[in-house]
């Protein structure tokens, strides 16, 4: 993964954003030491990111849809109130007991549903209510099925934020699938009239529509 500011500068920006409790720091070096793919982790700053959209917009039902470890469940689920209600999907087996575990020992985490599986039809299958914030960092190729699946199950001024959306810059020239899922995600938002969105160069990037 490509980050687009200086390794320096990233360092200076982690070191002045709200440090998490320890519990964060101990799935990080789980993560780091025992699941391939650490990197797909988000860190301090898009974790405090997403804690913050959901403070800002007093979110109640969050959508999450890529757990890998928690991090950024858990970060999202300190900001719900105690009736909130988090349901994170994911196909892993193999990596969401890990996720699970910290869920369990977070005072946060009883606000924190798993969901194994499809993701798109765990999404179909859903309820009626609408959430508040979805956070999409899964299956890029599937990225524009995802926002098609999502935006009609958010609610007017709800926020649909998707992560890696530069794809190491791989979207100017996309020639895998993951880069031209998520190109076509990017330019599939761009074009929504029932969205205002923004893109920023946070780590891989990160993609913010807020439904009108």
């Amino acid at each position: 993964m490509k980050l687009f500011v200086p390794d320096d500068i990233e360092q200076y920006a982690h070191d002045h954003t709200t440090e998490r409790p320890p519990l964060f720091d101990e799935l990080r070096e789980r993560t780091y030491a025992d699941v391939p793919s650490p990197h797909m982790q988000v860190g301090r700053i898009e974790g405090t990111l997403l804690q913050l959209l959901c403070t800002l917009l007093g979110a109640k039902r969050v959508l999450e849809i890529g757990t890998f470890t928690g991090y950024s469940a858990l970060c999202m689920a300190e900001a719900l109130p105690d009736d909130g209600e988090l349901i994170t999907c994911d196909h892993d087996a193999e990596v969401a007991p890990i996720a699970q575990s910290f869920f369990d020992r977070s005072p946060h985490g009883s606000r924190i549903i798993l969901r194994l599986g499809d993701a798109l039809e765990t999404v179909r299958s859903l309820d009626e209510q609408l959430f508040d914030l979805a956070f999409v960092d899964a299956d890029k190729a599937r990225y524009p099925d995802y926002y098609r699946a999502i935006l009609p199950r958010l609610r007017t001024g709800g926020l649909l934020v998707f992560d890696n959306v530069l794809w190491s810059g791989e979207v100017l020239a996309p020639a895998s699938d993951d880069a031209r899922g998520i190109a076509r995600l990017n330019d599939l938002v761009q074009s929504d009239r029932n969205v205002d969105n923004v893109m920023l160069t946070i780590r891989d990037g990160v993609l913010i529509a807020r439904k009108r």
